[in-house]
């Protein structure tokens, strides 16, 4: 790993550190990140076996993790930030026979005390934005997963419609972000500055072309409006259930599936 590349991982990882004792009181209120969760749950429920054994990336506060446990799958749930991993740990001592955490980077796989191997790989809400190393890291899949496994990832897109609209209201520096961003663009959270970077669906199949097909892809937040417009489902209630209700008809559509704030992906090892 590049200095550069081990330098942006402390600050992420300082970032959500930072964050992970008020990230849940931030989050788990706001109706259109619910939104998000059930989409990508239902989305990665379809590929589970009763009994999987699940690789969770970036798994934060535990959310996710918490719930695959409560479906009766097993999860060891890794994330670099030390923060997110103690919050995780408390959160999840009723569940203590199903999910195990370690601290560990995306970027070092190799390096896991368990090393599987898993049934599923799964990362949420664009923590595999945080590297530089995408492709190292979904190199690093196959030695981890089963025959037949399988991997779901929900990225960060360098276009998202909603995002440019608001170049209408006079929003020009949110509106284009992602479109100045080939080399990674700046984040900020909690005081602490690192590096994000955008990807696209087709980086990630042709990456994994030799050993994996690709199951599906989704748009997330394509005609739902992403969740930092505050406040959008609760004061136009009827319009978010109808923008709802096209996207889950088109999610999987083109060109809806590629211009959301996210796209959920999966693929299956041959």
């Amino acid at each position: 790993m590049s200095q550069v590349v081990a330098d942006n991982e402390i600050s992420a990882s300082d970032a959500f550190s930072r964050q992970s004792v008020v990230f849940d009181e931030i989050y788990s209120a706001n109706t259109i990140i619910n939104y998000k969760r059930a989409r990508v749950r239902e989305h990665v429920m379809q590929y589970l076996k009763p009994g999987s054994r699940i690789l969770e990336l970036n798994s934060g506060t535990g959310e996710d993790a918490i719930y695959f446990a409560q479906q009766g799958h097993f999860v060891h749930a890794t994330d670099v930030s030390t923060g997110m991993q103690a919050v995780l740990k408390q959160k999840s001592e009723s569940y203590r026979d199903r999910i195990s955490l370690e601290t560990c980077s995306y970027t070092q796989l190799d390096l896991l005390k368990q090393q599987g191997p898993y049934d599923h790989i799964f990362s949420n809400f664009g923590g595999l934005n945080c590297t530089g190393e995408l492709e190292k890291v979904l190199l690093s899949f196959d030695e981890l997963l089963k025959p037949g496994g399988k991997v779901t990832m929900v990225i960060i897109p360098p276009f998202c419609l909603w995002e440019t609209l608001l170049i209408f209201k006079g929003k020009f520096k949110t509106a284009t972000r992602r479109f100045f961003a080939r080399k990674g663009r700046t984040a900020h959270i909690e005081g602490t500055y690192f590096k994000c970077f955008y990807h696209t669906p087709s980086f990630v199949i042709n990456t994994l072309r030799k050993s994996f097909d690709v199951l599906g892809v989704e748009g997330l937040c394509t005609i739902v409006p992403p969740s930092y417009i505050e406040g959008f489902a609760e004061k136009h209630p009827k319009f978010y259930n109808y923008l709802r209700s096209k996207e889950d008809k088109f999610k999987s559509s083109w060109p809806w599936k590629y211009m959301g704030d996210y796209f959920i992906i999966s693929l299956q090892k041959k």
